[in-house]
């Protein structure tokens, strides 16, 4: 797919754009598609073609791949970012509680393990939580399905903890294989490609591409772990027109504010605790706790309650710390407000 210029429907554009534009901002600008993002501005994609453009200091920090922006009319500027209609996020790997972008207005996640030592249920009920508390529809993709004995045993094991999403087997590296993700693929699409290192990301993404857009690398084989093969976010077309934004492998997913995506992933813990004697039961010894007469009866999972947990404890720190920085900023703005106010009245007592 190569176009010296792309209409907006090209690009993935949403009639819901329009309604967070007035006319004046038509008039000031016109609509871009963010593909890449540099330390000194954008790539972006619109009907005047390709572009490198630059980006204000106040919104260094907000766009991302994906994203939809507004353009100066006659200067290569941004004048805003136009508001997204899904985000994927997480809280940026290290000691911190920093949120870092992933991909902007996806219409489907693809969430890539492998049949082998790579599965694991606990990692899928995260990138599961968080798509979900995204709006994006989540599609569960196994690769290495050519080299494995027992593919519907993992789809079977996968299946136990997203009964109702799609999932898929494939071997990434035949285009009849692939072609099962063609529904998600259509003209105009966006979707994006997560999971952890060496489980065929880039390998898929080349599939799909009819090329080599994607440096592989290779894996060890004793622990089915891969190195890092693409090393930054970007977004490309594919033959079919759909968008695919390619995310370096992340090692750690650490979740942020998610629990509208965990009530959906866990909605079984929920329907059991539902059901406890107390409303305030905390599964852990309670009497009359219906969560763990359902573990121990064999209606419910001990390690889904252990990763359920996990993820709460995740996803509420998330949400205090946010509260406590939102809190910070407001106070500090107020503080810097208080300050100009005098040095305004002092000035004017000066004079």
């Amino acid at each position: 797919m190569s176009f010296q210029t792309f209409s907006l429907h090209q690009l993935g554009w949403r009639p819901g754009f329009a309604q967070h534009l007035t006319l004046e901002d038509f008039e000031a600008g016109y609509p871009a598609r963010v593909v890449g993002v540099h330390r000194n501005g954008l790539s972006v994609l619109s009907s005047r073609g390709v572009a490198t453009v630059v980006l204000s200091h106040n919104l260094e920090s907000a766009v991302t791949v994906g994203d939809w922006v507004l353009l100066e009319m006659d200067a290569a500027r941004v004048l805003r970012m136009i508001e997204r209609h899904s985000l994927i996020a997480r809280i940026a790997a290290g000691t911190g509680q920093g949120t870092q972008t992933i991909a902007a207005n996806l219409d489907t996640l693809f969430v890539v393990t492998s049949c082998n030592d790579d599965f694991s249920l606990s990692r899928l009920e995260r990138y599961l939580s968080v798509a979900f508390e995204s709006g994006v529809e989540p599609v569960i993709v196994l690769t290495k399905s050519d080299l494995c004995a027992d593919v519907d045993g993992y789809i079977d094991a996968a299946r136990t903890i997203a009964a109702d999403v799609a999932i898929v087997a494939i071997d990434a590296t035949s285009t009849v294989s692939v072609g099962q993700l063609a529904r998600w693929l259509e003209h105009g699409q966006t979707v994006a490609f997560v999971g952890s290192s060496g489980v065929g990301k880039s390998t898929l993404a080349n599939t799909l591409a009819g090329d080599d857009t994607q440096t592989t690398g290779g894996i060890r084989e004793d622990d089915a772990r891969g190195r890092h093969t693409t090393t930054s976010r970007e977004m490309f077309a594919l033959p079919s027109g759909a968008w695919v934004i390619d995310t370096p492998g992340m090692r750690e997913l650490r979740v942020g504010a998610v629990e509208t995506g965990m009530n959906t992933v866990f909605d079984d813990i929920a329907a059991f605790a539902a059901r406890c004697r107390f409303g305030d039961c905390s599964h852990e010894g309670n009497a009359g706790c219906a969560v763990e007469q359902a573990i121990a009866e064999g209606q419910l999972d001990a390690r889904r309650l252990v990763n359920y947990r996990k993820l709460l404890r995740e996803s509420t720190h998330a949400s205090n710390t946010l509260k406590e920085r939102h809190d910070r900023n407001r106070q500090f703005g107020k503080l810097s407000r208080d300050v100009q106010r005098a040095q305004r009245e002092k000035k004017g007592r000066d004079y």
